[in-house]
């Protein structure tokens, strides 16, 4: 009886419910792909600072954004530092990327409990056989029979 009581204490899903979730997931998914993205495009501007300042004399004067303050170094001091940072968001981008894939399979399995078919995902597969058939000697263009 009690197996019965908690079956019934949790109510089915609305259909707007399902969706709403399946988005919030979809939602968190494109976030991470955002984030991702943008720390990459930082490691690549770190890469390109790194770069530059290998072939300067290390006593040199730079200037370092800290905080949102610029701070007078020498180059000696920031490459350490620059490196180090690419280093971390190198980690962070693994990271993320570990997520992204565990939000996926989510993502798949709330698909597959839920029964849910995304538009346009069923009418590429028709599409793909159609495309099969006019490399097959169709020619794919739609001509009226009376012209």
């Amino acid at each position: 009886m009690a197996s019965n009581t908690s079956k019934s204490a949790q109510k089915p899903k609305s259909q707007e419910q399902i969706v709403s979730a399946f988005n919030e997931l979809r939602q968190q998914q494109r976030s991470l792909v955002s984030k991702m993205s943008e720390i990459e495009m930082d490691i690549k501007e770190h890469e390109l600072v790194i770069d530059t300042l290998k072939e300067v004399d290390e006593g040199r004067k730079c200037y370092r954004m800290v905080g949102g303050v610029l701070v007078e170094r020498t180059v000696k001091d920031v490459l350490p530092a620059l490196t180090n940072n690419k280093e971390q968001m190198s980690k962070l981008v693994e990271t993320l990327s570990k997520q992204m894939e565990t939000k996926g399979s989510e993502i798949n399995k709330f698909r597959e409990e839920h029964n849910l078919k995304i538009r346009g995902e069923d009418s590429k597969d028709i599409e793909g056989k159609d495309q099969d058939a006019a490399k097959s000697g169709a020619s794919g263009v739609l001509v009226s029979k009376d012209s």
